[in-house]
């Protein structure tokens, strides 16, 4: 049954807006695919038609209206070697397949996954981001390359003065799409010595249209393509996911992330249809999109769209918008997704969390790779946690007559079982051993096979020097799993117990 309410409000709530930035966002497409293109070593059109496919079937199949996704760098060179070896025709398999593994990970509910990652793991990815953003607009103000000049530089300078300056004016009209015009206008009027659009490469002429692969259906075939499809689709969930959580915040809603995971999938499916390349969330899309006023799936849609009528109706006057408008875009976005509070936190928050930002920034830089970033974030964060829980444990032992008891108060796991074993006897080495010894777990909590095996052995230990040993106040959840895998004692009266239902 449909929802109506969330269909007016994720389509018509807010059609003005979301048209104009969608329009902002479409003009932002064409140099971002081009270049994607250009990094997969395939045509242009390619890069394109993958942005115009994606943004509007996700616009449906999505689970966080107001993203955008389309043709990105972070799946563009997973499949290098690909198109290299084997060519574009097996990119468009590979990408089917992508949509494939991504639609079985929903299926999974593999989105859960993103609640082992952190806030400072996520702060690291989207400051990470904003450096590469703004990395990847220096080729442009680059004084050696090509059409750059004082003109260049002026522009830049003029296009960032109207997008932070117009909005104190009026917000009727986003401020980027004004300097893109305006700046266009006079780049035509003045034949201004600057690159355009069409110094990036080739805008395509006419419309996609659709065709299968041209591969052989063997296994061959999928013994090639298998690999890459398993890496981009890993790397573009997680981009799509952690943007979207990224715009969760931006605009204080919430997202369907593992419609997000589906949805990614049947966008990718159709682009590779449609003659396009694999595709994820663009963060700084995401960001044009919010902060020009993009809130619904309209604006997402409008993007898509836009980019299929700019380049099939006015592709000459497209290939003219000077580049240095579409680089001050970029330069906001990398200056407005940076999180500049993240510099004075590195000496407030704990340097455990400053830590995992800070290599998260480091290793998505050096390697341009969000996701080797994001996983060596996640991996130290899990380490910093191991650490703390296993130091919050201790073990009391009291003498009372002829017993001594030892109380454990803690988390009793893998990571924490060798400090267990030691601070529990043997009994015998101490300088007033007892004959009986009670070893009395009811603060403690037993969570694997480690620890029950550490209690095994600390119990046939006392036992083999003589001493007798009562187990007790073990939980329910840690009764369990001394049931199932104890070895020298179970639960029940011989340890203490009684036993539990």
């Amino acid at each position: 049954m449909l929802d109506r309410a969330a269909i007016h409000r994720d389509w018509f709530s807010n059609i003005r807006a979301d048209v104009l930035a969608g329009l902002v966002v479409a003009l932002a497409l064409i140099p971002e695919a081009i270049g994607f293109s250009i990094i997969a070593g395939v045509d242009p059109r390619v890069g394109l038609y993958a942005s115009v496919a994606i943004a509007m079937v996700i616009a449906f199949t999505g689970g966080r209206p107001g993203m955008i996704s389309a043709a990105t760098a972070a799946v563009a060179v997973v499949v290098v070697p690909l198109v290299r070896d084997h060519g574009v025709e097996y990119l468009f398999a590979a990408t089917i397949l992508m949509g494939v593994f991504q639609g079985i990970a929903a299926l999974l509910r593999l989105d859960l996954l993103m609640q082992f990652v952190s806030r400072s793991v996520i702060t690291g990815f989207v400051n990470a981001l904003a450096i590469l953003i703004f990395m990847a607009q220096l080729p442009q103000l680059d004084p050696s390359n090509a059409g750059i000049g004082w003109v260049t530089y002026a522009m830049v300078a003029a296009a960032l003065a109207m997008i932070y300056l117009i909005p104190k004016v009026t917000t009727a009209v986003p401020s980027p799409l004004i300097a893109i015009i305006v700046l266009t206008a006079l780049t035509i009027y003045l034949d201004a010595p600057v690159n355009t659009v069409t110094d990036m490469g080739e805008l395509p002429e006419g419309l996609p249209y659709f065709a299968l692969p041209d591969v052989p259906l063997n296994w061959e075939t999928l013994a090639i393509i298998a690999p890459y499809s398993a890496t981009m689709a890993a790397v573009g969930l997680l981009e799509s996911l952690l943007t979207a959580q990224i715009v969760d915040d931006m605009t204080h809603t919430g997202s369907n992330k593992r419609r997000e995971s589906g949805g990614q999938g049947i966008a990718n499916i159709v682009a590779a249809f449609f003659g396009g390349m694999g595709g994820c969330a663009m963060i700084g899309q995401s960001v044009i999109n919010v902060t020009s006023g993009g809130r619904g799936r309209l604006s997402t849609f409008t993007a898509g769209l836009s980019l299929l009528i700019l380049l099939a109706l006015l592709g000459d006057l497209v290939g003219q918008v000077p580049m240095p408008a579409l680089v001050a875009i970029m330069i906001m976005v990398s200056i407005g997704t940076f999180s500049w509070n993240s510099i004075p936190n590195i000496g407030k928050h704990p340097w455990q969390s400053s830590v995992v930002m800070l290599t998260t920034v480091a290793v998505v830089v050096a390697t341009h790779n969000l996701a080797l970033g994001v996983l060596a974030g996640v991996i130290l964060s899990g380490v910093f946690f191991t650490h703390k829980v296993m130091t919050m444990f201790e073990v009391v032992r009291e003498r009372d007559g002829e017993t001594a008891t030892y109380r454990a108060k803690g988390q009793i796991f893998y990571a924490s079982v060798e400090r267990f074993e030691a601070a529990l006897g043997p009994e015998s080495i101490m300088p007033d051993p007892a004959d009986h010894v009670i070893i009395d777990v009811s603060k403690a909590h037993f969570w694997d096979i480690s620890a029950v095996g550490a209690l095994d052995k600390v119990v046939e230990r006392m036992r083999r020097n003589g001493r007798s040993v009562q187990v007790v106040g073990l939980n329910r959840a840690s009764s369990d799993l001394v049931d199932k895998f104890a070895l020298t004692d179970k639960t029940g009266v011989e340890i203490g117990l009684a036993p539990h239902p």
